[in-house]
């Protein structure tokens, strides 16, 4: 067993995307950066070019570079983070219905998740007129067909131009025409958001239900997005349901892996002993 107590066991390619991320971090490689060409990375590491074509994919999955067509790689710039704390994030857009309009404008979910200011963002809604298919209809709990409002939202840093996620939102028609601002985008964003929405609707949330999933993007998300081949999506299924059980919106919210972080704290009872 000699020699074998503190060897890495970690494939040589990820020890030199670790090396290489050390670099980074540190500012030794610098954003804007161009790094080493495969032939100058095998040559100082020892490793194949294949290995060290997995370093670097694995830098570009973590986010930390990004390939420019005939020109090579390039440290990336820091990313905006987003860390939803979902358990609290909730509770905290409820107590805000309450609130005053002049508060509900100080800031909204996206602030509340990236720390950046109301000025610090852009925002983009779209609203239509669709048809349940069989998929949203159950979800929605309704028929396949019952007319729904269908939203998109994203939102993104000013200093970025790739959205910090995409939102996929469907609610009843009937039940949200009994507002018709409601049905207009113009409006957004709504102070308050779809828990004031729904709050103007004499309507009140008693939970929401998170179904988390991973996937790959598909191609319009990617660039939407601006994923790197290789980098996952998170996709959060979001079902809200009143106080009479009534599920009242479904969202599908689509975050980039590479800069999401999803942070749940589950309270758990005691003992009696």
């Amino acid at each position: 067993m000699t020699g074998v107590i503190g060897r890495d066991w970690r494939p040589r390619y990820l020890q030199l995307a670790e090396e290489l991320r050390g670099k980074i971090m540190s500012g030794e490689l610098a954003p804007g950066t161009l790094m080493p060409s495969e032939t100058e990375l095998a040559d100082s590491s020892g490793l194949s070019r294949t290995s060290v074509r997995n370093a670097i994919r694995q830098l570009r999955e973590w986010g930390l570079v990004r390939a420019e067509q005939g020109r090579g790689t390039y440290v990336r710039a820091p990313r905006q983070r987003v860390r939803r704390h979902n358990t609290e994030r909730y509770q905290w857009e409820k107590d805000r219905v309450l609130l005053p309009e002049a508060e509900r404008l100080k800031t909204g979910a996206t602030e509340h998740d990236t720390g950046l200011s109301v000025d610090d963002l852009k925002f983009h809604a779209e609203y239509a007129q669709v048809k349940a298919d069989d998929e949203m209809a159950a979800a929605l709990g309704v028929e396949a067909g019952t007319p729904l409002l269908r939203r998109v939202y994203w939102t993104s840093s000013r200093n970025e131009a790739a959205p910090l996620s995409v939102s996929y939102s469907f609610l009843p028609y009937d039940l949200v025409a009994a507002n018709p601002d409601l049905l207009d985008e113009s409006k957004e964003p709504w102070p308050g958001g779809t828990q004031h929405q729904l709050h103007t609707l004499g309507i009140e949330l008693d939970r929401i239900d998170d179904q988390i999933r991973a996937r790959p993007p598909s191609p319009d998300e990617a660039e939407l997005l601006d994923i790197d081949p290789g980098v996952s999506v998170l996709t959060v299924r979001k079902t809200s349901v009143d106080t009479t059980g009534r599920i009242v919106e479904v969202a599908d919210v689509v975050l980039p892996g590479d800069r999401t972080e999803l942070i749940y704290s589950s309270k758990l009872k005691r003992w009696n002993v």
